[in-house]
């Protein structure tokens, strides 16, 4: 028996025990030198309880870490900004500490900076942990004191975090409502999460939340961890939004930026103490050579201080229920697998491979369980890194899922063909495959595939067609083919052996167009960066099929428990386009020919029973055709020719149908 459970789960994996080894001692010798003997790492995970503004009995003191610094003065509305009548003191070789009578004397948003002497400069800077960060009217950045007279109460004590069979709803904030602005917190609050809560979505995984001083970057540009975006209102607001998902039932995940750090000096934490390398790599190992960013040294014991402490933070001041890393591929691999294939273990294991990144990571996946047991850690991975999703004890890395990010990419190659040339087999591959014991996120597609210069899966199919052919009563044969294809794919993605499905804000209704943040070359126009949910509204217009089948799917999804189970391969026929696979009590037949229907074709189910359609994307209810009787029983028989029972049933072209036994 091997020393670690990975390598009895996956047997090829047995010629890199080594590398196994390496990795899970590596990681033991970090905790250690991390927590010495008898701690934990949630008593470790303290920093933003000991730096930055806290009040005490008496005013206020405010700790800052900054090793190469010469000097820090603390600056602000409350001294009018005197850079000189506030020094701090070097406590020890790394921390700087002041200490303001009063109070009062830091009133509540206030802006305040920390002017830092390093290196033969002075600059003035914000405070690494601060909690609150806005913009003037300058579009100056400065730390906000956070001193209200009332605190947030919390009304969620009753929830209980949903970890399996997730359904996700990816959301960002600023660009969820229709008006041409940046929406807010309350907004989605009022409007978003009722439409999430109908349709029938378990999870929400909100993006761009942590403080990010360009609104285009879509969050991924973060520059105060600790601070949520001031972008869509205050703190208490996120506090607010999160409180009623939970009361509504939903789980709430934050989209984690901790695989790099914007480079911007005023705004963010690069160069602080006067160094490149307090949080970062020194030299052209902590650029980021096509983010344009700076990238962690996960080996330093004051970067996992600061990075594991924000994980906490996030957890216990917000309530979050988990987090979607970002950027673990990046992380994971010295050259970022940029242009890589990941086509043998190989390339898993070599010098290519960052062991101290996993090894952050799996301190994070720990820490995430310790303050909360329920946590739900998802991996933005692409390589497909061997026990990513596996249990540390396992010799794994710890995230509780993956996302498939390998099925964007198929359907997107799927649709530069010709319907006739799909590859059935290939389909079947790429969305029912997955590592042993390995839970994934399936999806067609996220945020990713909806940006400029992408494509939607809808826009790939109808293309300008939306603009004069999408009203109930139009007969365009370019969007009957859309509206047909955008439904099957989505079903037959979410039912072929998925742990949990992903859909970005939006695209179940086919969301016209592409996302387009304001900026220069558009005329700072927020017309690309919004939702229009009026779309999905109109009793005139076609988006409401696609919106009330996505509703049904999902609602068959859950009251069949489609999820988190094995499939399995009734009939692939690349020639006719017909897959048929049976998802525990559940049979599904897909015919993908872009012409043809059968009228009596052969289905070897291997069972022996009736059987009923009990959905179909056929059905005029989603723009269908209603062609499928939903009263008819088919009953198993012995085929011809065969030896083995199955049913005759009809199937029309591009249509997708849901069998199900009824005695």
């Amino acid at each position: 028996m091997a020393k670690w459970e990975i390598l009895n789960i996956d047997p090829w994996l047995k010629d890199y025990e080594n590398d196994i080894n390496l990795r899970m001692e590596s990681f033991e010798r970090q905790r250690q030198k991390l927590l010495g003997k008898g701690k934990k790492l949630t008593d470790f995970a303290n920093a933003h309880n000991y730096y930055g503004f806290h009040k005490t009995k008496t005013g206020w003191i405010y700790r800052e870490w900054a090793p190469h610094a010469e000097g820090l003065y603390l600056i602000g509305d409350f001294n009018n900004w005197d850079r000189h009548s506030h020094p701090m003191k070097k406590i020890n070789d790394e921390d700087w500490e002041i200490e303001i009578k009063g109070i009062r004397t830091l009133a509540h948003k206030s802006r305040v900076k920390v002017l830092v002497d390093a290196n033969g400069s002075i600059r003035d800077r914000i405070p690494i942990y601060a909690t609150r960060v806005e913009r003037n009217e300058n579009l100056d950045y400065a730390a906000i004191i956070q001193n209200p007279r009332k605190k947030f109460v919390w009304e969620d004590d009753g929830f209980k975090t949903q970890k399996d069979n997730l359904l996700i709803y990816e959301a960002h904030i600023g660009m969820a409502g229709e008006e041409g602005k940046v929406s807010s917190y309350k907004e989605f609050e009022k409007h978003v999460l009722p439409r999430i809560k109908k349709g029938g979505y378990n999870t929400i995984q909100l993006m761009a939340i942590a403080e990010h001083p360009y609104y285009g970057s879509f969050g991924y540009q973060v520059a105060n961890f600790f601070a949520p975006s001031s972008w869509y209102g205050e703190n208490d607001e996120l506090k607010s939004l999160v409180n009623t998902a939970h009361k509504l039932g939903l789980n709430v995940i934050m989209d984690l930026v901790h695989s790099h750090s914007v480079k911007n000096t005023a705004e963010g934490i690069n160069e602080f103490d006067g160094t490149v390398y307090q949080f970062f790599h020194d030299g052209e190992e902590g650029n980021h050579p096509d983010w344009d960013s700076k990238l962690f040294d996960y080996k330093k014991p004051g970067v996992c201080h600061f990075l594991l402490s924000n994980i906490k933070y996030w957890l216990e001041e917000y309530h979050f229920d988990g987090f979607r890393f970002d950027g673990v591929t990046s992380m994971i691999y010295k050259d970022h697998g940029r242009g890589e294939a990941f086509d043998s273990y190989k390339k898993y294991f070599s010098m290519n491979t960052d062991i101290e990144a996993i090894n952050y990571l799996q301190l994070a996946n720990q820490l995430a369980r310790e303050i909360k047991s329920d946590v739900i850690t998802i991996a933005e991975d692409m390589s497909g890194m061997p026990g990513m999703c596996l249990p540390i004890s396992y010799g794994g890395i710890g995230f509780d899922y993956r996302l498939a990010m390998g099925m964007p990419d198929f359907w997107e190659k799927s649709l530069l063909k010709r319907d006739e040339d799909w590859d059935l087999s290939q389909m079947w591959y790429e969305l029912s495959t997955h590592r042993p014991e390995e839970k994934r996120v399936s999806y067609v597609e996220s945020h990713d595939q909806a940006l400029v210069g992408s494509k939607t899966t809808i826009f790939r199919l109808a293309d300008q067609e939306m603009y004069w052919n999408m009203r109930k009563d139009d007969h365009n044969i370019i969007i009957d083919r859309a509206v047909a294809l955008h439904k099957m794919i989505r079903w037959i993605t979410i039912s072929m052996g998925a742990d949990a499905y992903l859909n970005f804000m939006g695209n179940e209704f086919g969301h016209p167009e592409w996302i387009d943040f304001p900026r220069e070359g558009n005329g700072y126009s927020y017309h690309y960066a919004r939702r229009q949910w009026s779309l999905a509204d109109s009793k005139d217009l076609k988006y409401q099929y696609l919106n009330n089948f996505d509703t049904a799917m999902i609602e068959f999804v859950k009251n069949n428990k489609q999820l988190s189970t094995e499939t399995y391969r009734l009939w692939i026929d690349n020639d006719r386009k017909i897959i048929a696979y049976r998802n525990k009590d559940v049979v599904y037949i897909f015919n993908f020919h872009p012409e043809n229907s059968y009228e009596s074709f052969h289905l070897p189910i291997h069972d022996i029973g009736e059987f009923i359609v009990a959905m179909d994307t056929d059905e005029s209810r989603f723009g269908g055709f209603d062609r499928i009787s939903h009263e008819e029983v088919y009953k198993t028989e012995r085929l011809a020719g065969t030896d083995y029972d199955g049913i005759k049933i009809y199937i029309p072209s591009r249509t997708g149908l849901a069998l199900k036994k009824i005695q």
